[in-house]
């Protein structure tokens, strides 16, 4: 049976659903994009374009949530599905355009470089428990304007994972388009087989930017899977209670689900989010929160309601290093993630609030990670019935550590981490050098990326790409892009 959580119950769910439509429809929201607000009126929605304000009636609502897919598929660069986003199935992915990196040779933060990044990408297809990357944080050593394109353009080089991505303006969306046109061959077949998801943000509370309104049109028009990243600050940007928080996610969620399908019905989407509660002590927004973890939690409850796959930051640390805070905080995150069937939980190798990845980090998240996904298989059965002569075997041999009942079922029955979690007697563990968590995760980092074999695209796509990417690069004063090896 597989386990499952649950923080609402369905009436609490249709009453949020209540008052998040009737904040739609008497409230709005503030929409600052002229394409949106003129295609939200077309189809009835009342626009106050001195306010700045689009009210979304119900029946609009109604009409958008009957036209979003209960699921949709993710495909690697080479056309292999990898996700089935869609019931309670769980796939980890990292935490996405972090401002700085961990170093954890000098256990200092810094603005992390093109180098930084190709090491990130390699690592990726190494780790197994973590299904998709990121455009995980923003190299410095290329303009500003094309940092967006550029990241995707590396991990497309270095990693066959898809990924999940997103675009700080509105000038970025078509070269990131191109770069995913370039890797199936069309745009018809990369409708087929979508490469990437697009994380795409309203402001709490209750607004849509220019920016964010343009990238959810142009998403929906070319049928780039998004997710919709509600971010309400719980007593601060949003009520200071759980459930007024999630009133309010559950109405910027609706807001952008409007607008996809009604720019493109049957567009694919993900119900998500990265809420947080907001401590009034420190002025900071932990994702390790419990009441954090919690909005998270309920806030797929009212996705999976609606008929929604959904997403969630979560799995990730508020730490500045990596140390036990970093792991307890990711590891309740992900076990409570994977309880509740968040389909894509985000976070993943994330420190600082969200503004810092740390490799070392991620390999340890991957073991947090594949610890999370087994304990949602749950327990089963397995050739344990009827069990007598298993136990006659175990009192005539004493043990039965090479019966075939083990055998057949130890690698399917247990979950092995890797050595970056230590699970040997003290004296081996004095043998083989005492190393601490930090020294064990550098060291499976090292041996990750250089086991990286090279993505399987042809070579004439991989050098589509850097022309692409070295076309836009010129455009804004970068004659060479930085050395990638």
């Amino acid at each position: 049976m597989r386990p499952l959580l649950r923080l609402l119950s369905d009436e609490l769910v249709e009453r949020i659903l209540d008052e998040a439509r009737g904040i739609l429809q008497n409230l709005g929201v503030e929409i600052h994009n002229e394409k949106a607000v003129s295609l939200l009126g077309d189809h009835g929605a009342d626009v106050d374009r001195p306010k700045g304000r689009v009210r979304l009636p119900g029946d609009l609502v109604d009409r958008a949530l009957a036209t979003v897919p209960s699921g949709f598929a993710l495909y690697d660069s080479t056309g292999e599905q990898t996700h089935d986003l869609s019931g309670n199935r769980v796939y980890f992915t990292p935490g996405s355009s972090a401002i700085n990196i961990l170093d954890l040779e000098s256990g200092v933060m810094r603005r992390p470089v093109t180098a930084d990044y190709v090491r990130y990408a390699r690592l990726m297809g190494g780790l197994d428990h973590i299904a998709s990357q990121s455009t995980a944080f923003i190299p410095t050593d290329v303009p500003d304007e094309v940092t967006d394109s550029y990241r995707l353009y590396l991990s497309l080089m270095f990693c066959s994972k898809p990924v999940v991505t997103g675009a700080f303006t509105i000038e970025s969306f078509e070269l990131m388009k191109n770069l995913q046109v370039a890797v199936r061959g069309s745009m018809e077949a990369l409708q087929d087989k979508p490469l990437t998801i697009f994380s795409i943000c309203p402001t709490a509370p209750l607004k849509w930017s220019e920016v964010t309104s343009q990238n959810l049109l142009d998403c929906a028009e070319y049928s780039i899977p998004v997710e919709y990243v509600s971010m309400p600050l719980a007593g601060f940007m949003s009520p200071v209670t759980l459930v007024g928080t999630l009133i309010q996610h559950t109405a910027e969620t609706l807001s952008g689900v409007v607008l996809t399908q009604l720019k493109k019905p049957g567009a694919p989407a993900l119900w998500g989010g990265s809420p947080a509660a907001f401590d009034i002590r420190y002025e900071t927004t932990p994702m390790g929160a419990a009441e954090t973890i919690m909005i998270d939690c309920a806030a797929a409850e009212i996705g999976k309601h609606l008929g929604l796959p959904t997403q969630a930051y979560s799995a990730l640390s508020d730490a500045k290093l990596l140390d036990a805070q970093a792991g307890l905080e990711t590891a309740m995150g992900a076990a409570l993630s994977v309880l509740a069937g968040i389909n894509s939980v985000s976070g993943p190798g994330m420190l600082d609030f969200e503004s810092c990845q740390s490799l070392e980090k991620l390999v340890l998240d991957n073991e947090i990670c594949g610890l999370a996904l087994r304990l949602v298989e749950g327990i089963e059965p397995k050739d344990d019935f009827p069990a007598g002569e298993l136990f006659n075997e175990l009192l005539e041999t004493g043990h039965l550590l090479i019966a075939g009942h083990t055998l057949t079922h130890l690698k399917g029955e247990h979950y092995l981490p890797s050595t970056v979690i230590d699970r040997a007697n003290r004296s081996r563990w004095q043998e083989e050098g005492s190393l601490t968590l930090g020294e064990r995760a550098r060291l499976e980092v090292d041996r990750l990326v250089g086991e990286w074999q090279p993505v399987g695209l042809d070579p004439a796509v991989l050098t589509e790409l850097t022309d692409l990417m070295e076309t836009e690069a010129r455009r804004y004063g970068l004659d060479r892009l930085p050395d990638r090896e």
